[in-house]
Protein backbone atom coordinates (compact mmCIF):
# COMPACT_ATOMS: atom_id res chain seq x y z
CA UNK A 1 0.00 0.00 0.00
CA UNK A 2 2.97 2.32 0.50
CA UNK A 3 3.52 2.44 -3.27
CA UNK A 4 0.09 4.10 -3.73
CA UNK A 5 0.79 6.60 -0.94
CA UNK A 6 1.11 10.18 -2.18
CA UNK A 7 3.19 12.23 0.29
CA UNK A 8 2.66 15.96 0.55
CA UNK A 9 6.37 16.70 0.51
CA UNK A 10 8.77 14.87 -1.84
CA UNK A 11 10.58 11.83 -0.41
CA UNK A 12 13.00 9.16 -1.71
CA UNK A 13 11.40 6.32 0.25
CA UNK A 14 7.60 6.30 0.26
CA UNK A 15 7.40 3.57 2.92
CA UNK A 16 9.45 5.56 5.45
CA UNK A 17 7.61 8.77 4.55
CA UNK A 18 4.28 7.04 5.16
CA UNK A 19 5.46 5.75 8.58
CA UNK A 20 6.73 9.18 9.60
CA UNK A 21 3.52 10.88 8.48
CA UNK A 22 1.42 8.29 10.31
CA UNK A 23 3.56 8.70 13.45
CA UNK A 24 3.21 12.49 13.25
CA UNK A 25 -0.57 12.14 12.76
CA UNK A 26 -0.87 9.78 15.78
CA UNK A 27 1.04 12.27 17.96
CA UNK A 28 -1.25 15.02 16.72
CA UNK A 29 -4.40 12.98 17.51
CA UNK A 30 -3.07 12.15 20.99
CA UNK A 31 -2.46 15.85 21.67
CA UNK A 32 -5.95 16.71 20.42
CA UNK A 33 -7.49 14.12 22.74
CA UNK A 34 -5.43 15.28 25.73
CA UNK A 35 -5.99 18.98 25.04
CA UNK A 36 -7.57 20.93 27.88
CA UNK A 37 -10.41 23.27 26.98
CA UNK A 38 -9.81 27.00 27.15
CA UNK A 39 -13.46 27.70 28.02
CA UNK A 40 -14.74 26.51 31.39
CA UNK A 41 -17.86 24.41 30.64
CA UNK A 42 -18.20 23.04 34.16
CA UNK A 43 -21.43 23.79 36.03
CA UNK A 44 -21.14 26.50 38.66
CA UNK A 45 -20.41 25.44 42.18
CA UNK A 46 -23.42 24.96 44.40
CA UNK A 47 -23.23 26.45 47.86
CA UNK A 48 -25.36 24.56 50.34
CA UNK A 49 -25.97 27.55 52.59
CA UNK A 50 -27.84 29.21 49.71
CA UNK A 51 -30.09 26.21 49.05
CA UNK A 52 -30.50 24.73 52.52
CA UNK A 53 -32.02 27.49 54.65
CA UNK A 54 -31.69 26.26 58.20
CA UNK A 55 -33.61 29.16 59.74
CA UNK A 56 -36.58 28.46 57.49
CA UNK A 57 -36.50 24.77 58.43
CA UNK A 58 -36.35 25.66 62.13
CA UNK A 59 -39.34 28.02 61.81
CA UNK A 60 -41.29 25.34 59.91
CA UNK A 61 -40.57 22.78 62.65
CA UNK A 62 -41.69 25.27 65.32
CA UNK A 63 -44.91 25.97 63.41
CA UNK A 64 -45.62 22.24 63.03
CA UNK A 65 -44.95 21.72 66.76
CA UNK A 66 -47.43 24.53 67.59
CA UNK A 67 -50.07 23.03 65.30
CA UNK A 68 -49.50 19.59 66.80
CA UNK A 69 -49.86 20.97 70.35
CA UNK A 70 -53.07 22.85 69.45
CA UNK A 71 -54.49 19.71 67.83
CA UNK A 72 -53.70 17.68 70.94
CA UNK A 73 -55.41 20.25 73.20
CA UNK A 74 -58.46 20.33 70.92
CA UNK A 75 -58.60 16.52 70.87
CA UNK A 76 -58.53 16.43 74.67
CA UNK A 77 -61.39 18.94 74.86
CA UNK A 78 -63.44 16.97 72.33
CA UNK A 79 -62.86 13.69 74.16
CA UNK A 80 -63.93 15.37 77.43
CA UNK A 81 -67.15 16.60 75.78
CA UNK A 82 -67.82 13.13 74.35
CA UNK A 83 -67.30 11.49 77.75
CA UNK A 84 -69.45 13.98 79.63
CA UNK A 85 -72.34 16.23 78.68
CA UNK A 86 -70.05 19.18 78.31
CA UNK A 87 -69.82 22.30 80.42
CA UNK A 88 -73.02 23.98 79.22
CA UNK A 89 -76.03 23.04 81.38
CA UNK A 90 -78.65 25.58 80.23
CA UNK A 91 -79.45 24.51 76.67
CA UNK A 92 -81.92 26.69 74.77
CA UNK A 93 -84.88 24.56 73.67
CA UNK A 94 -86.33 26.59 70.82
CA UNK A 95 -86.54 26.09 67.06
CA UNK A 96 -85.24 28.59 64.61
CA UNK A 97 -88.08 30.46 62.99
CA UNK A 98 -87.93 32.30 59.70
CA UNK A 99 -89.65 35.67 59.55
CA UNK A 100 -90.56 35.38 55.88
CA UNK A 101 -91.35 31.66 55.71
CA UNK A 102 -95.02 32.17 54.87
CA UNK A 103 -94.15 34.71 52.19
CA UNK A 104 -91.72 32.29 50.56
CA UNK A 105 -94.31 29.51 50.65
CA UNK A 106 -96.92 31.78 49.00
CA UNK A 107 -94.37 32.80 46.33
CA UNK A 108 -93.51 29.15 45.63
CA UNK A 109 -97.20 28.27 45.34
CA UNK A 110 -97.80 31.18 42.93
CA UNK A 111 -94.83 30.19 40.72
CA UNK A 112 -96.02 26.57 40.66
CA UNK A 113 -99.53 27.62 39.55
CA UNK A 114 -98.08 29.87 36.84
CA UNK A 115 -95.85 27.06 35.55
CA UNK A 116 -98.81 24.68 35.42
CA UNK A 117 -100.87 27.25 33.49
CA UNK A 118 -98.02 27.78 31.00
CA UNK A 119 -97.61 24.01 30.55
CA UNK A 120 -101.36 23.62 29.96
CA UNK A 121 -101.34 26.39 27.32
CA UNK A 122 -98.30 24.88 25.56
CA UNK A 123 -99.74 21.36 25.50
CA UNK A 124 -103.15 22.54 24.23
CA UNK A 125 -101.62 24.65 21.42
CA UNK A 126 -101.47 23.14 17.92
CA UNK A 127 -97.97 23.05 16.40
CA UNK A 128 -97.09 25.41 13.53
CA UNK A 129 -95.06 22.79 11.68
CA UNK A 130 -96.45 19.55 10.31
CA UNK A 131 -93.94 16.81 11.02
CA UNK A 132 -95.61 14.49 8.47
CA UNK A 133 -94.59 16.90 5.69
CA UNK A 134 -91.04 16.89 7.05
CA UNK A 135 -90.94 13.08 7.03
CA UNK A 136 -92.21 12.98 3.43
CA UNK A 137 -89.54 15.48 2.37
CA UNK A 138 -86.92 13.41 4.18
CA UNK A 139 -87.98 10.26 2.31
CA UNK A 140 -87.78 12.12 -1.02
CA UNK A 141 -84.27 13.37 -0.15
CA UNK A 142 -83.23 9.83 0.83
CA UNK A 143 -84.40 8.67 -2.61
CA UNK A 144 -82.35 11.40 -4.30
CA UNK A 145 -79.30 10.46 -2.25
CA UNK A 146 -79.71 6.79 -3.15
CA UNK A 147 -79.89 7.72 -6.84
CA UNK A 148 -76.71 9.81 -6.86
CA UNK A 149 -74.63 7.79 -4.38
CA UNK A 150 -71.49 6.07 -5.66
CA UNK A 151 -71.78 3.09 -3.32
CA UNK A 152 -74.82 1.11 -2.20
CA UNK A 153 -76.55 2.29 0.94
CA UNK A 154 -75.56 -0.81 2.97
CA UNK A 155 -71.87 -0.71 2.05
CA UNK A 156 -70.80 -0.43 5.70
CA UNK A 157 -70.94 -3.94 7.09
CA UNK A 158 -72.00 -4.74 10.59
CA UNK A 159 -71.80 -7.98 12.52
CA UNK A 160 -75.26 -9.06 11.37
CA UNK A 161 -74.64 -7.87 7.81
CA UNK A 162 -73.99 -9.88 4.65
CA UNK A 163 -70.28 -9.93 5.41
CA UNK A 164 -70.82 -12.76 7.88
CA UNK A 165 -73.62 -14.49 6.00
CA UNK A 166 -73.26 -17.22 3.42
CA UNK A 167 -74.98 -15.09 0.75
CA UNK A 168 -72.72 -12.77 -1.27
CA UNK A 169 -73.35 -9.04 -1.33
CA UNK A 170 -75.81 -8.05 -4.13
CA UNK A 171 -73.21 -5.76 -5.77
CA UNK A 172 -70.27 -8.16 -5.37
CA UNK A 173 -68.54 -9.15 -8.68
CA UNK A 174 -69.15 -12.87 -8.07
CA UNK A 175 -72.87 -12.18 -7.88
CA UNK A 176 -72.74 -10.41 -11.28
CA UNK A 177 -70.89 -13.36 -12.81
CA UNK A 178 -73.54 -15.74 -11.45
CA UNK A 179 -76.30 -13.57 -12.93
CA UNK A 180 -74.56 -13.55 -16.34
CA UNK A 181 -74.09 -17.31 -16.29
CA UNK A 182 -77.74 -17.87 -15.35
CA UNK A 183 -78.82 -15.60 -18.24
CA UNK A 184 -76.56 -17.49 -20.65
CA UNK A 185 -78.05 -20.81 -19.50
CA UNK A 186 -81.55 -19.46 -20.01
CA UNK A 187 -80.69 -18.37 -23.59
CA UNK A 188 -79.14 -21.76 -24.36
CA UNK A 189 -82.25 -23.54 -23.09
CA UNK A 190 -84.47 -21.35 -25.29
CA UNK A 191 -82.43 -22.27 -28.38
Amino acid sequence: MHRAYQPITPANNKLLKKRWDQNRFDIHRKKVIQARPVIDNMPPETYMHLHLKLKKLQMEEERLATVERDNRILMEKMSYIMRTKGRVDNWNSYEQKSLNKTKRQRELLRVTHENQAILKRISSKEPHYNHFVWEDGWRVNQGYMANISKYPQDWGYTKNSLRYSSQPHPHHPTNKIQRRSSRAKAKNEEL
